[in-house]
């Protein structure tokens, strides 16, 4: 009867040690992580489907013989699948791309700032294009 008893006794105190520890690791609802780091962040839709990412693209080699320096991207992307905005960093180069709707291919504004030198481009469905230096 004095083992039965232990048995008890000893089972209810592992069980308030266990319930204890549980919910010690529970994470916090309102608990906001510092930091989040990774290689790439992608933000998806209820379907799926990708509608913005941030991720850093790794120098590359162009046919011409040049290297494309190592450059961070953040890109909107419509519903359709077309990334309507750009945004990308790189040691040489920094721009913004903002593109018309799905339909066309043709409008756009692009804005650079590349080694010494910054521009503007725009260009619409009509053909139009314009081109904005700074005067020397």
């Amino acid at each position: 009867m004095k083992v039965s008893r232990l048995l008890v006794v000893l089972t209810a105190v592992n069980l308030a040690i266990l319930l204890f520890a549980a919910v010690r690791v529970l994470p916090e609802i309102d608990e906001v992580a510092p930091v989040l780091r990774g290689r790439a962040l992608q933000i998806v839709d209820e379907q799926g489907h990708v509608r913005a990412s941030i991720s850093v693209m790794p120098a590359q080699a162009q046919p011409n013989g040049e290297t494309y320096p190592e450059t961070v991207l953040l890109r909107l992307i419509t519903e359709r699948g077309r990334p309507s905005v750009k945004i990308s960093a790189s040691e040489e180069t920094a721009g913004a791309t903002f593109a018309g709707p799905t339909d066309t291919t043709n409008t756009y504004t692009i804005l650079q700032a590349k080694r010494t030198a910054s521009s503007l481009r725009l260009k619409d469905e009509d053909g139009g294009e314009t081109l904005i230096k700074p005067a020397k």
